[in-house]
């Protein structure tokens, strides 16, 4: 009777699948999130190229154009930031100018104005002041009137499904453009 018992292989299909079922799932969440947070890298990178770009674009920023470019780059966040105040980007906006110090190129400027939208990620520099030195990744400023706009994009996010990344991830990213049509943007009016 024993013998015919240890014979006997009608579960064992099923104990393996229960025994593997746990680390299958575990997998299977992991990758979706994995994939859905370097999306979401890959958004807020081009947030940060597309704020540059359309900055870059103005001969001079008004008020209204910073809030449209914030907008605009909102929209590329969407699932994971739909409008509204909750799970705001946080976007900086800044003219670098030549500092009058360095040799040229230069990759050292000065900050001429800066305009932030406060959200959920955390940039590094917390805050930008004007006349502030700031450090290019490479030598941007080739004449002593020329200028570098600089976007900062900052996004906390979260998983949708929170099973194997818990928490949130601050994913940020920087972009630099020259002006397109001036030398140097004047600063806006005020920042929204």
């Amino acid at each position: 009777m024993i013998g015919s018992f240890r014979k006997e292989q009608g579960g064992v299909a099923a104990v393996e699948f229960a025994l593997i079922l746990p680390v299958m799932i575990t997998l299977f969440f992991g990758m979706v999130e994995t994939t859905l947070a370097l999306i979401c890298r890959a958004d807020v990178s081009q947030m940060a190229s597309t704020t540059a770009d359309l900055i870059s674009q103005v001969d001079t920023a008004s008020t209204a154009d910073i809030s449209n470019v914030y907008a605009a780059a909102g929209v590329i966040l969407y699932p994971y930031y739909s409008g509204g105040t909750t799970g705001k980007p946080t976007i900086r906006i800044t003219s670098i100018v030549y500092d009058g110090t360095s040799p040229l190129p230069a990759s050292t400027g000065t900050v001429q104005w800066t305009c932030t939208q406060t959200g959920t990620g955390t940039l590094a520099p917390p805050a930008r002041s004007k006349n502030d030195t700031v450090t290019l990744p490479k030598p941007l400023i080739t004449t002593a009137t020329g200028s570098v706009i600089m976007a900062e994009v900052a996004y906390n996010y979260a998983s949708p499904t929170t099973q194997t990344i818990v928490g949130s991830i601050n994913i940020s990213n920087n972009f630099y453009t020259k002006p397109r049509r001036v030398s140097q943007i004047p600063a806006p009016p005020s920042c929204p």
